[in-house]
């Protein structure tokens, strides 16, 4: 039982989406047809992305990166600036958790080293934000773009285009907070000794990153990209496997289900319709904060078709409450496996920067988009 009240704790919203799974099947009768809910590209492409990522990772590719541009910082705000640029920029391509994952213990790391952990909570904060907030540029870059992205049929350009206005705008209001971080002289941080670069499988690894990549312009079947991604990876590092986060997959799965059900009940897709139509963007926001923005953005694009709006908000919804986004718990787990007794300052100073940076992107969409589109 302790087993199982943990498992919950732990992956609660796979847990909500599969409760809402099995309470929609009593409304809908069961059948093939549950099958046809799933959207098996969004998951392939999320999978084989996944262990590609994971592979760069295992090679210490995005901390050897880190590590030479650390080299050229002289104080705490440049060293921040660094690591902020780092998130922002390379979770377009790895996606948010992934660069949090990589760069938070690596900052922890640093400014420990340094003796500054005394700035940690405001950067380590800022990251956070900086990495849900650079990811929205891209399809790739979470797994909420990613799936309008499918839904919609937009091209990668398209899509680019349409999202770098508020990305740029977020750059901006993310490095404007720089100040914030106190200035202090630090010592030159010293490379870490470790083993050469294993070019051949980087070499690989980057192979299969471009044939992910491929069906993202749709250039051929993303059945291809799994056989090729996992027979290739089986043979190179079946390890990789371990890393996948199936959860997240389980949770996609779940709520794939649920909103196939729901859209069969027709007073109750009349009604959430009526509800969101119109509304995607406030929906998107308000709704992340409650349920955070990957399930938020699966349930409304169940209602609407109006995904560039939608897309607005699950992505400016990933700020505000620790839970709108779970890349932000990534972080706060990692903060506060080191330093458990700065829980509540830690908590207090991220909603303060996340409320503050939501209201003025949502300000920002109403005078942005208008003006761009």
């Amino acid at each position: 039982m302790k087993k199982f009240v943990s498992f919950v704790k732990r992956e609660i919203v796979l847990t909500i989406a599969v409760l809402l799974a099995v309470i929609s099947a009593f409304f809908v009768k069961s059948g093939p047809a549950y099958l046809s809910y799933i959207d098996y590209r969004v998951l392939v492409l999320l999978f084989c992305l996944m262990l590609v990522v994971a592979g760069m990772k295992s090679l210490g590719v995005f901390r050897m990166l880190g590590e030479m541009l650390c080299q050229h910082v002289k104080n705490t705000r440049q060293l921040t600036a660094v690591f902020l640029f780092l998130c922002f920029t390379l979770s377009m391509l790895i996606t948010n958790d992934v660069a949090l994952i990589t760069f938070v213990p690596f900052t922890i790391s640093v400014f420990a080293m340094t003796g500054n952990t005394e700035f940690l909570i405001p950067v380590i904060v800022l990251e956070t934000i900086a990495a849900n907030l650079g990811s929205m540029l891209t399809p790739i870059g979470n797994p909420q773009n990613l799936l309008l992205f499918s839904l919609s049929n937009m091209s990668v350009g398209t899509f680019i285009l349409y999202m770098l206005p508020l990305t740029l705008v977020s750059f901006l209001l993310i490095f404007a907070c720089l100040p914030f971080v106190k200035k202090k002289e630090l010592l030159q941080v010293t490379k870490s000794k470790e083993a050469a670069l294993d070019k051949k499988k980087l070499s690989i690894y980057l192979l299969l990153f471009f044939v992910c990549l491929g069906n993202v312009f749709h250039l051929y079947s993303y059945w291809i990209v799994l056989v090729i991604v996992t027979v290739t990876l089986l043979i190179v590092n079946r390890q990789l496997f371990r890393e996948v986060d199936y959860s997240l997959l389980f949770t996609f799965v779940g709520f794939f289900i649920f909103i196939g059900n729901m859209k069969q009940v027709e007073v109750v897709h009349v009604l959430l319709t009526s509800i969101i139509e119109g509304n995607e963007f406030m929906t998107g926001v308000l709704l992340s904060q409650i349920i955070s923005n990957v399930p938020a953005a699966m349930l409304l694009s169940g209602f609407t078709n109006d995904y560039k709006n939608l897309l607005y908000g699950v992505n400016a919804g990933g700020l505000g409450t620790l839970i709108a986004s779970m890349a932000s718990l990534i972080s706060y787990r990692l903060y506060v496996k080191e330093f458990p007794e700065n829980k509540k300052n830690y908590f207090l100073q991220f909603t303060v920067y996340n409320v503050i940076l939501l209201l003025a992107l949502c300000f920002a969409v109403i005078v942005v988009k208008p003006v761009c589109f």
